[in-house]
């Protein structure tokens, strides 16, 4: 059985004391996704632009 997870998927920028980083996969659904697909099949469902690319697909 697969686990459907639908929220948002973008692109995030993060600054912290100990760097930054520039179009970072992010939004809700992709650590959550991540995470449970340790566990089972995750199947992410939510919006996407027409930034995203190949490389950022065989991440999900």
């Amino acid at each position: 059985m697969s686990l459907a997870v639908v929220g948002s998927i973008a692109f995030d920028s993060v600054k912290t004391p100990f760097g930054e980083r520039d179009r970072m996969l992010g939004g809700a659904a992709v650590p959550f996704s991540l995470a449970a697909s340790f566990f089972t099949e995750v199947r992410p469902v939510g919006p996407v632009g027409d930034d995203f690319g190949p490389a950022e697909l065989e991440v999900l």
